[in-house]
């Protein structure tokens, strides 16, 4: 059996948002740059019809990797985590520190499922050496992780939904 895939709630509505977009906007525009591209005539030579079949290629990839996973969904239900250990849908405040330097810094994450991981905004991946680490650890809590800058030591300072 296929592996189940864990979102929020937040992230199951972002990807069901994406297919939308997908089959109602995409589709639509690709199969309008593909009918421009055939009145151009001879296909042999056409570049714009092969870019728009490539694009459409693209798109139905899309479409069907993101249909595939929403058959393997389990919604977390964030009314249900405790605010005593870090799970998946928790957000958490830490301090990181460098043992090597003693400098350290204050950071927030919210702990998603790997399919809505996104460092930049703040989501990290269950299944990243951090969010590995953090996993049922509680307020005070310090865990060493090994990440590519070094071992850094992360204090929970709070958890919250």
């Amino acid at each position: 059996m296929a592996k189940e895939i864990l979102l929020t709630k937040e992230g199951l509505e972002k990807m069901e948002a994406e297919l939308d977009e997908l089959k109602g906007v995409k589709r639509k525009e690709v199969a309008e740059k593909i009918k421009v591209a055939l009145s151009f005539g001879d296909l042999s030579e056409n570049s714009e019809y092969d870019e728009a079949k490539n694009e459409q290629a693209i798109v139905e990839a899309r479409i069907a990797d993101i249909e595939a996973m929403l058959k393997r969904v389990k919604v977390i239900d964030e009314s249900e985590l405790s605010p005593e250990n870090i799970h998946i849908g928790s957000r958490v405040e830490l301090r990181v520190t460098n043992p090597g330097t003693g400098a350290s810094r204050v950071v927030n994450y919210k702990i998603v499922g790997s399919n809505e991981a996104d460092p930049v905004n703040g989501c990290i991946s269950d299944a990243s050496a951090v969010g590995k680490a953090l996993l049922e650890h509680g307020i005070g809590d310090k865990v060493e992780v090994e990440v590519p800058a070094g071992t850094m030591e992360y204090e929970v300072l709070t958890i919250s939904k």
